[in-house]
This record gives C-alpha cells, structure tokens and sequence, in this order.
C-alpha cells in the first residue's frame, strides 16, 4: 500500500476581506521530497505556510498532511508539523540553552541534555548557550529557530525565507540543514526569494503570483 502523500492542496482558497490571498490552488507532495516556493511579495506564499501549518484554515478547498484533513486533525498534526517563520517565538528572558530544554522536555526528547548541546554545536551558538535570547542578533535568533525545529524532529518542515538575516556563512550552514532534513526523509517546502540556492536543495518548485500557482516545475 502506497503512503499518502505529504500535502495533498485542493482547490484551496484563503480570503482576508475582500481580498483573495490564495485562489483555487491544487497542488500535491509526496512524502520525502522537498518543494521551492517562490513568488513576489504578496504572492501568497507566508499564507500557504501558515495553512499548511494548521495556523489558520481555507476559507474554500481541502487541505491534507499524511492523509489527514487539517481543520479535523489539527492537534495530532501539529506534532508533525514545524513551520520557520519571520517570527522565532523564542522566550525572550530564557537562555539558548534553556529555549531548547524545554521544548526537549515538551516533547520527551531522549537524553535531552546531549541532544539539546548537539544542537546548539551544529547551530554554532555553543559560546552563547547561557545568553538570554533578546540578546542575540537577528541571525542567531534564526539560528537557534531552526535548532528549535530540529528538536522537534518534524515529518514536514515549513520554511519561510529561511536563508533571511543570515551572513554568507550562516546561509551555508542553513543549506546544510535543510539538507540534513531532507535526508532525513522530512518534507520540506521552502519559500525564498534565492532561488538558486533553493533550486539545489529541492526536487520541485511552484511559482505564486497574485495567490494563484502559475508555473510549477520538477
């Protein structure tokens, strides 16, 4: 028996409004591969993330994550689910070591402590693990956003301009990641504006304009 598909897009519609941010899109992922998201501002492309991730729903048309319907499996999907957003979500007064313990204790991570130093080695935040995360930089806190998804060990990760606020070295290590992810089997859906370094790390790209797919490519 085949496995479902990763996300499986049906006609799906998203009004703020009057104004239609997505438009009769269709679209499908099959498990394991990885997909370039790309468009203009404005394209739809942070609204698409955001319904993949259960954030919000379709105002018309289905969406499904693994076979299941995500306005009706909401809770389970969201532990399959991580979306990197514009926003880190980091708690402000704690630590880079203590932002990623507790999600590690969230989730009953094994021998969270080693996992949790890996991680922030592989991030390169190491010398800064005991620092309060209002005081890093746009990069770090991008840096230590993605090792917080690591952690959770997503079967889909969601990535919105992933490579943004990073130096050339950072948007390296970024690369390797996401690499890292999908060799790992994760699905990925990449939204970035450079599109070459996005071309390398997929298998296949959609192009939005105005909400509406227009170009989709293998």
């Amino acid at each position: 028996m085949s496995q479902p598909a990763a996300i499986e897009v049906v006609d799906v519609s998203k009004r703020f409004g009057p104004r239609w941010a997505v438009a009769r899109l269709t679209f499908t992922l099959a498990t394991g591969r990885a997909l370039l998201l790309t468009g203009h501002n404005g394209s739809g492309k942070t609204t698409l993330l955001r319904m993949l991730a259960t954030a919000t729903f379709p105002t018309a048309g289905h969406i499904r994550l693994f076979g299941q319907e995500t306005r009706a499996e909401r809770a389970a999907l969201r532990d399959e689910v991580a979306l990197l957003s514009h926003a880190s979500f980091l708690y402000e007064d704690l630590s880079a070591e203590q932002n990623l313990t507790l999600v590690a204790r969230l989730r009953g991570v094994p021998q969270a402590k080693a996992a949790v130093a890996a991680l922030l080695d592989k991030v390169g935040l190491t010398t800064r693990s005991d620092s309060p995360a209002r005081h890093f930089s746009a990069g770090m806190r991008k840096r230590l956003a993605i090792a917080r998804l690591l952690l959770k060990r997503p079967k889909l990760a969601l990535l919105d301009e992933p490579f943004g606020e990073l130096d050339p070295a950072g948007i390296r290590q970024m690369e390797a990641l996401i690499r890292e992810l999908k060799d790992g089997g994760t699905g990925v859906v990449l939204a970035t504006h450079l599109v070459e370094q996005g071309q390398s790390l997929t298998d296949e790209r959609l192009h939005l304009e105005n909400g509406r797919a227009v170009g989709a490519q293998a």
